[in-house]
C-alpha cells in the first residue's frame, strides 16, 4: 500500500475549524475494527448521525505472540484511516476526536505507528488510557439508564481488552464512574491465543474459568455482588459480542440496529442465544445472516468473556447496548460545547489598585 505520507495525491485532513454549525466527528481505532461517526446536536441532547463508516482492520493481529503490530496490520489501519480522513474533507467540522485503545497500548511500535499515522492522514489520533475508554462507553450508555437504577455494571467487550465499569447512577440520566477494571482480554487475543479452543465445551470453559478469577477481586473490591442482590443494579453489554447475543435471541432475518440497540434481554433469553451460537459450530457462525465470516471467530471468545460475567454478577436481564466510544466521543464534545464559560477569578484587591 503507498504511504499517504509519499504520495501527494492523497488528500490529508485539516484542522477543524470550529465554524458555527459545523458537525462533530469520532474515529476509533480499535484492535479489530477502525470506526467513524459524524453527527450534529439535537435539542434533545443526543445527536443526529450524518454519515458512520466502519471496517475489520485487525491491527491487533499477531500482537499477542509477537508484542508489536505487523506491517500488514498497520497497512489496513492506515488504509481505514485515510478513508475517514477523505470522508472528513467533505463536510465542515466543529470538532473532532480521534482515538486508539488496547493494540496501540500493549504494542510496543504502538507510539510508532501512532505518529506514522498522525503524519500519514493528519488526523490528531491519540493513543487513550483504559480508564479514558471506561469513561467514554459510560458516556454512550448512560441514557439507557432509568429512573430506578442506583448502580449500572457496564461490560465493553473489545478486541484486545474488556473494560467494566461500575457506576453511580444520578437524577437525570447523569452517571459517575466508580470504578473500572481493564482485563487484557479480547475476541482478538483470545482467539489467537486459544485457537479453536473456544468450539469444545472444555476449551470454552477454561476461558470462563480465566476471566472470572480475573474479575474476582475487582468484585471484592466494589462489594458488586452484594450490590446487586440488593436490587437496583443494571447489568448493560455494549460490544459486538452482546449485540450478536440480541440479535441471535431476537432471531433477526439480518441485524439491524433500531431493534437491538437499547433492548433489555431476559437473562433466560440471552443464555439461551449463547447456547445456540455455540451448537452452529464455526461453519454455521460464518453462515449466520447478523455473523459472516470476518466476525465468526471472535464470537465465542466473547460469548466466554460474557459468560464469566454472568457467572460472577447474576443478574434477570441485560441492556444491550449498539454504542461505544464513539458516540461517547461525539456526546462528550456537545456537552463541553453546552457547558457554560467559566467566569474569570477576580483579582486580588491589591493587585486591582497598584500602588503609585
Amino acid at each position: 500500500m503507498p504511504d499517504a505520507v509519499s504520495n501527494p495525491a492523497v488528500a490529508r485532513f485539516h484542522p477543524p475549524s470550529a465554524a458555527a454549525g459545523g458537525a462533530f466527528a469520532a474515529i476509533d481505532l480499535g484492535t479489530n475494527n477502525c470506526r467513524l461517526l459524524v453527527g450534529t446536536p439535537t435539542q434533545s441532547g443526543t445527536f443526529r448521525v450524518l454519515d458512520s463508516y466502519s471496517r475489520v482492520v485487525r491491527l491487533g493481529e499477531g500482537l499477542a505472540g509477537e508484542g508489536r503490530l505487523s506491517e500488514g496490520a498497520m497497512e489496513r489501519a492506515l488504509l481505514a484511516l485515510q478513508t475517514c480522513a477523505q470522508k472528513l474533507l467533505r463536510r465542515p467540522l466543529r470538532r473532532l476526536l480521534a482515538v486508539t485503545t488496547e493494540a496501540c497500548r500493549q504494542a510496543s511500535n504502538g507510539r510508532a505507528f501512532v505518529a506514522r499515522a498522525q503524519a500519514a492522514t493528519g488526523l490528531p489520533i491519540r493513543i487513550i488510557t483504559a480508564r479514558e475508554e471506561a469513561e467514554l462507553a459510560m458516556e454512550s450508555c448512560a441514557p439507557l439508564l432509568r429512573p430506578q437504577d442506583r448502580r449500572a455494571l457496564l461490560f465493553d467487550i473489545g478486541g484486545g481488552s474488556t473494560e467494566i465499569a461500575w457506576i453511580r447512577a444520578g437524577a437525570g440520566g447523569q452517571a459517575e464512574l466508580i470504578g473500572y477494571v481493564s482485563l487484557p482480554l479480547g475476541v482478538v487475543t483470545l482467539a489467537e491465543r486459544a485457537g479453536l479452543c473456544c468450539y469444545t465445551p472444555e476449551g470454552f470453559g477454561r476461558v470462563v474459568d480465566e476471566v472470572t478469577e480475573q474479575l474476582t477481586e475487582f468484585d471484592r473490591v466494589h462489594s458488586i455482588g452484594r450490590e446487586m442482590r440488593a436490587g437496583g443494579v443494571r447489568l448493560m453489554g455494549t460490544s459486538g459480542t452482546v449485540t450478536t447475543l440480541a440479535g441471535v435471541a431476537l432471531s433477526l432475518p439480518r441485524y439491524s440496529r433500531p431493534l437491538v440497540d437499547g433492548r433489555v434481554l431476559d437473562i433466560e433469553v440471552a443464555d439461551q442465544a449463547l447456547r445456540d451460537l455455540f451448537h452452529l459450530g464455526r461453519e454455521g457462525l460464518r453462515a449466520h445472516p447478523c455473523i459472516g465470516p470476518e466476525r465468526a471467530d471472535f464470537v465465542l471468545p466473547g460469548c466466554a468473556i460474557y459468560a464469566a460475567i454472568r457467572r460472577l454478577w447474576p443478574s434477570s436481564c441485560v441492556t444491550v447496548a449498539d454504542r461505544g466510544l464513539r458516540e461517547g466521543m461525539l456526546l462528550r464534545m456537545m456537552r463541553q460545547e453546552r457547558a457554560p464559560p467559566r467566569r474569570a477569578a477576580h483579582p486580588p484587591r491589591w493587585a486591582a489598585h497598584p500602588a503609585p
